[in-house]
């Protein structure tokens, strides 16, 4: 959350003239509810089942970036899945950066909005404690910590194509 998978993986996928695909915005609209809602409703269980399935589904696409949930390549084999059918890039930015921004955003996001500062600093820890080690394991790192205007999504995107040897 607040990586900025989504902001940049819709300039990369507008710059390549592919699609682009937010996994939580797909399930989203296949189940006509919210992420929350379908967690709140079925349990973590079942919404993983559901991620699981959706993200297979549009792994099939051609030509298509995909951003998919924090959480997403954390469960069942989806980390190794993701590998093999497609480059990976874990997008690793700076606590302080994420932190910045998750607290200008608190209000869109309901997870976060009532939480103090050092509560929304521990989640962000603890968070990046469990995932990083599946993070990790994605084919391509890269820095998500300048991604605030126009100049900046662009200068990334450049930098997303010399990192996948894209000309």
């Amino acid at each position: 959350m607040g990586a900025g998978k989504t902001t940049l993986g819709r300039a990369f996928a507008r710059e390549m003239g592919i699609s682009f695909i937010d996994l939580d915005w797909y399930i989203e609209e296949r189940f006509h509810k919210t992420v929350r809602q379908l967690f709140e409703e079925r349990g973590e269980d079942a919404f993983r089942e559901i991620e699981k399935k959706m993200l297979h589904e549009v792994a099939a696409f051609e030509d298509v970036v995909i951003a998919t949930g924090g959480g997403t390549p954390c469960f069942f084999d989806n980390m190794e899945y993701m590998n093999a059918c497609g480059d990976t890039v874990f997008m690793d930015v700076d606590t302080k950066v994420l932190f910045r921004r998750l607290s200008v955003a608190k209000q869109q996001r309901p997870l976060l909005a009532k939480k103090t500062d050092e509560e929304l600093k521990e989640l962000i820890d603890v968070a990046l404690e469990k995932r990083l080690p599946f993070y990790r394991q994605a084919k391509y790192n890269f820095c998500g910590d300048e991604l605030e205007n126009r100049h900046q999504i662009q200068k990334s995107v450049e930098s997303l194509k010399k990192l996948l040897n894209i000309v």
